[in-house]
């Protein structure tokens, strides 16, 4: 599991954790069934309070994303179809609404906007397409 931590973004390192855990959830990155890294493996890897990961696991827990099962781990739940493509569209919209804001800002026409995000999109699309040949 990679995880990319900004120690002085101002985003706590838990949210962080739990954004990018979620993150690889929904995109399919972590598997249905697929084990989690331990509270203390991911601590010391990341050097950071063990306390900090179990608060994000704790939360991902009661989110319904994984599943404590005593003495053994924490394990990729299985997700209902709507509230997976539910929580895609959070996150989707959330980058979309930094994105778009930027470019109003910047004195972007929707135009222009679209092109970029259009000529990124396919970009990726085709990287994807790569990969999976």
């Amino acid at each position: 599991m990679i995880l990319n931590l900004d120690l002085h973004g101002g985003v706590p390192i838990y949210r962080q954790i739990m954004d990018q855990i979620r993150r690889q959830i929904l995109i399919g990155h972590l598997q249905v069934g697929e084990q989690i890294e331990s509270v203390k493996s991911l601590s010391a890897r990341l050097k950071i309070n063990p306390m900090t990961v179990s608060k994000a696991y704790g939360f991902l827990v009661e989110e319904g994303l994984l599943d404590r099962r005593r003495g053994v781990g924490l394990f990729v739940r299985a997700i209902r179809k709507d509230a997976k493509k539910r929580q895609q569209d959070q996150l989707l919209d959330r980058a979309m609404n930094k994105v778009a804001a930027l470019a109003v800002q910047m004195g972007m026409s929707e135009k222009e906007a679209l092109r970029l995000f259009s000529d990124q999109y396919r970009k990726f699309d085709s990287l994807n397409e790569e990969e999976q040949s």
